[in-house]
Parts: structure tokens; C-alpha cells; sequence
């Protein structure tokens, strides 16, 4: 069986302003109908990469292949690619619908064909009863989808989204992660976002590229770029890790989910005090001081397992975890 050709190829793409080089020989393949999440902190590049892809910035070296022609140097209004911005930017004297119809209407579609695929965006966002109000009359979550709305009616091969939910509070972002995984599914088309939220990149992507000083730095499932980070760096950045000092220039990290309090069975186990509790609903977080390390471990209990073994601060306590649980670097990867 063969492997379908990526949607989207990029090959030894770099961008420098001035001194400044913000995207590094980045090689990277994104399929077709693929929920792709470009994550990493302030400065890493994800934002750069994103407009040469939109067209809004040239490379200096390599090549945006889609559908294998290069774009690179194609004109933002000339390649099949949307981009949807933070602010949404919907027009605010025109209706939800009228909003919608925009981009067809600036291509001059006909009037039929304009009703009929408005009608059906509607649909799909499930905002039919709403066509004829503006955007002041709806919610955040609402405007979110008829910008989503508007990008897609155009039928791009790719759309990118630039930190879509940043403007929602945290309630409303976690179903809008949802929301829009349905509507990607729903309409067929890749997306490729960029946001610096390690838990929306999580939730929403089919896979995560990690960015650090304008490179590539590790690509894979969510899964994967979790349970298997490549070095320090990226155990680090994505959700939370304790670090152990082992010596010899070597760093254990364990996730605070994989350690056990008062294991019946472990391969390795210390004893401590508990010195914080923190409650988050589902969970529970104790920080614990042990003579592993100077700073203490977290540890992630489920609400029914806090419940079952209570522990308060100041209380004594065994944790324990298995090899299979820990990750292993040394200095020269977390350099």
C-alpha cells in the first residue's frame, strides 16, 4: 500500500530578519484533511513560518510545495490558502450572513450559488437561526465560528488559524476546542494552527510540531511528543514534568500523573512530606519534599484516589514509580 503524497511540503524553508534568523532550515510534510498544530514559546518562529505560508512573508531559502507546485512566491491572493486571524476581524455593520458571503461575493460568484453555500455554511457551524444578526448581537463563541465560517465558504486546501481561541475565556475555549475539531471534520480541510497553549495542542491536533529558536525540534502525535519527548527541553514544554538530578550528567523526568502514593509495588521508591496541597476539582496536586531533589515533586491524584488515601500537609508519605514511567537525558540532548 502506498502512502498517499503530503498536502503540504516544506523544504529547508528559512527566514531571517536582519541578524535575527526566525525560521531554520525547516523540513516538514502535513496531509491532506490533517488537524496540524504548530506549538512553541514566544520567539520560536511558529508565527513567521505561518505567514510565509499565508504569503505574507517570503523565505529566503526553500520551498512551500502544495499540492507539489512551490508557492513561496505566489501572491497571498493567488494561492489556495485562508488565514483567520485572533481579533476574527468580522465586519461590524454587516449581518452573520452577510459577513459570510463576503469573500464569494468579491469574486463575484452568482447570486445562487452565493444563498446555497451560505445556507450550508450555516449549517455546519449550526448557526441558521442567527443569519440576519451582527456581530455585537452574538457571543464569543459564536463570532468565532461564523470567522471560521467565513475562511472555509472559499473552500481553501489549507486554512490557518493564528491562536483562534486566544480572545475566549477558559470555559468557552475548552468546548470551542471541540468545536472546532468537528467543523475540520466536517468540512475536510487541513488545518495548520499555531497557538502557545500546550493543552489546546493537545486537545485539537491530529499532530504537534514543536518549534524552539526557529527549528524543528520534535513532530508526532500527541501521544507522542507527551509520553516520549525527544530532550529536556520538550518534556519540559509540554504539561509538566519533575526533574531528578541522577548524575553523571544525566536527568530522570517523570510525569507527576506516574507516581504513586504508597504504591503496594514499584521499581523505585523514596519517602517524603508533603508540603502543598493544590485542588483542582478532578484532581488533586500534592508537592512533596524528598531527598531525590532540592525542589519538591508533584504528584497528580485522581479526586477518588485523594479520597480513598487523605493526606494533608505535613503528613508523611511513600511515593513510588516504575522504570517505564521515566525518561532519561542527558546533558547533550538538553543541549
Amino acid at each position: 500500500m502506498t502512502t498517499p503524497a503530503p498536502l503540504l511540503s516544506l523544504r529547508g524553508l528559512s527566514k531571517s530578519f536582519g541578524r535575527v534568523a526566525a525560521v531554520r532550515d525547516l523540513t516538514l510534510d502535513v496531509a491532506g484533511n490533517e488537524f496540524f498544530a504548530l506549538l512553541g514559546a514566544s520567539g520560536s518562529g511558529k508565527t513567521t513560518l505561518l505567514r510565509m505560508l499565508a504569503g505574507f512573508e517570503t523565505p529566503d531559502t526553500g520551498q512551500i510545495l502544495l499540492d507539489g507546485q512551490d508557492i513561496a512566491r505566489v501572491a497571498p491572493n493567488r494561492r489556495p490558502v485562508n488565514l483567520m486571524f485572533q481579533s476574527y476581524a468580522l465586519f461590524p455593520h454587516m449581518s452573520v450572513r452577510a459577513n459570510i458571503a463576503y469573500g464569494l461575493e468579491m469574486e463575484r460568484r452568482p447570486r445562487a450559488e452565493i444563498a446555497d453555500r451560505v445556507a450550508g455554511m450555516l449549517s455546519v457551524i449550526e448557526l441558521d437561526g442567527l443569519a440576519d444578526r451582527r456581530p455585537d448581537q452574538l457571543s464569543g463563541g459564536q463570532r468565532q465560528r461564523v470567522a471560521l465560517a467565513r475562511a472555509l465558504i472559499k473552500r481553501p486546501r489549507l486554512l490557518l488559524l493564528d491562536e483562534p481561541l486566544g480572545a475566549l475565556d477558559k470555559k468557552l475555549r475548552a468546548a470551542m476546542q471541540l468545536e472546532l475539531k468537528r467543523l475540520q471534520h466536517e468540512v475536510g480541510i487541513t488545518f495548520i494552527v499555531v497557538t502557545h497553549d500546550q493543552d489546546e495542542a493537545l486537545v485539537m491536533a491530529d499532530r504537534i510540531a514543536i518549534m524552539k529558536d526557529g527549528r524543528l525540534l520534535q513532530c508526532g502525535t500527541p501521544h507522542e511528543v507527551y509520553e516520549h519527548p525527544v530532550d529536556r527541553f520538550a518534556a519540559d514544554f509540554i504539561g509538566v514534568m519533575n526533574f531528578i538530578d541522577a548524575g553523571g550528567g544525566r536527568t530522570l523526568a517523570i510525569r507527576p500523573e506516574r507516581i504513586r502514593l504508597f504504591p503496594d509495588t514499584a521499581d523505585t521508591t523514596t519517602d517524603g512530606r508533603v508540603i502543598a496541597r493544590a485542588y483542582h476539582g478532578l484532581d488533586l496536586q500534592l508537592h512533596v519534599q524528598t531527598a531525590l531533589s532540592p525542589r519538591p515533586l508533584l504528584v497528580r491524584l485522581t479526586s477518588d484516589a485523594a479520597d480513598r488515601r487523605p493526606v494533608a500537609e505535613g503528613d508523611a508519605v511513600t511515593l513510588g514509580w516504575n522504570h517505564a514511567d521515566t525518561r532519561t537525558f542527558t546533558e547533550e540532548n538538553a543541549r
